[in-house]
């Protein structure tokens, strides 16, 4: 068998011809059709606790925004209408697998498990990530594009070498696929067959740069075929089919069978950060077309023709995610004491001697700030 060979054979690795619906935009039910693979839709009690997390991940998209206004937040990337791609990554894992985000991935992060407060720290303008990534396997939030994939794959080889049983996933956007670390990542995944799976959010812009200035590919999920990796196409504002796409796809590495590249066919309904003007790049009328398409709205109406979905629970829901809003609000809005010695107490876990020498200096000054202060204070005083 020449060196090359694909095992799974190369049916496998060509993606579906068109990206795998399951609930239509009514919130009817989609029957199979012209899907690589039978994937099984979820039943209503998984899609009822992934509608509590979408109506969260809303309200918390909302929720940050108006910190941002409020100057709490120093910056925010919304994923208003690209939530079912983030609860989806975050529900198909186990425990003991590891999540990837990017800095548009709160609401994933926050599906995890990861406190509020915490994960919003980093989009605060905070030293630290805010979070332990070892508490819930999330790794802190990225902002260069696709950085986090090459580190998504690393914990992936260590993982395969360590002979655990964890899965990776590592989410990113369309422009990431445009960077070099987006290869080198796909590249290593797949020649060592490492259980990691890339979701790719397609939300149609990198920034101002439209997909069709990014790539000629008739897919990004094609793009696999280059690195003998299996892709797919899904339907990124279908949570019932995100859930089976992905799942079957984790289920496919920690079953030895190696990486897989799946493409989330979404759009990002806002600006890409609250410092971006969309309207300069893209028309009103482009964005009201995804409007009907809307994750939360489409699995709502299916939830409630299935008889899961009444005032009551809506209220309970929606009452459950405000309270979630209020936590964050408040631990958002509570100053901060910032220690300055920090700058030198997290650099190494032994201290250089310079690293002693700036600390000794900056806290003589301090002290002698501090004393100047106080001299001040009493002489106006007499």
């Amino acid at each position: 068998m020449p060196q090359n060979t694909i095992p799974d054979g190369e049916a496998l690795l060509l993606p579906s011809g068109e990206p795998i619906q399951m609930i239509d935009a009514d919130g009817g039910a989609v029957e199979q059709g012209g899907w690589k693979e039978p994937y099984v839709r979820p039943d209503d009690a998984r899609l009822l606790s992934g509608y509590e997390h979408l109506v969260l991940g809303r309200r918390i998209n909302d929720q940050a925004g108006a910190l941002v206004r409020q100057g709490r937040l120093a910056v925010y990337p919304s994923s208003h209408g690209q939530e079912a791609c983030q609860v989806a990554a975050a529900m198909v894992l186990g425990s003991e697998d590891w999540l990837f985000p990017t800095y548009r991935d709160t609401v994933a992060v926050l599906a995890r498990g990861v406190d509020p407060v915490a994960a919003f720290q980093m989009l605060r303008g905070s030293w630290h990530a805010g979070y332990n990534p070892m508490e819930h396997k999330v790794a802190t939030q990225a902002t260069p594009l696709a950085t986090q994939l090459l580190h998504a794959v690393g914990m992936a080889h260590a993982a395969k070498l360590k002979g655990e049983d964890s899965v990776v996933l590592a989410l990113c956007g369309d422009g990431a696929t445009s960077e070099g670390d987006f290869h080198e990542a796909l590249n290593f995944a797949a020649v060592y067959r490492l259980p990691v799976v890339f979701l790719i959010q397609n939300n149609e812009f990198a920034i101002s740069v439209p997909l069709s200035q990014q790539t000629a590919a008739p897919s990004l999920a094609h793009k696999g075929i280059g690195y003998g990796m299996p892709g797919e196409r899904v339907d990124g504002n279908d949570l019932a089919a995100l859930l089976a796409v992905l799942g079957s796809a984790v289920d496919r590495a920690r079953g030895g069978g190696g990486p897989s590249m799946v493409e989330a066919h979404t759009y990002r309904m806002q600006s890409h950060t609250n410092a971006d003007d969309a309207t300069r790049y893209r028309s009103d009328a482009e964005v009201a077309q995804w409007v009907p398409r809307d994750p939360l709205t489409r699995l709502g109406r299916h939830l409630a023709a299935a008889g899961l979905l009444d005032e009551d629970v809506e209220a309970r829901i929606a009452a459950a995610a405000e309270s979630v809003a209020a936590r964050l609000r408040d631990g958002l809005n509570a100053e901060v004491e910032v220690d300055p010695q920090d700058l030198f107490a997290f650099v190494y876990t032994e201290p250089t001697p310079q690293l002693r020498e700036q600390s000794a200096f900056l806290a003589d000054e301090l002290a002698r700030s501090a004393g100047a202060t106080i001299e001040n204070a009493e002489g106006g005083l007499r």
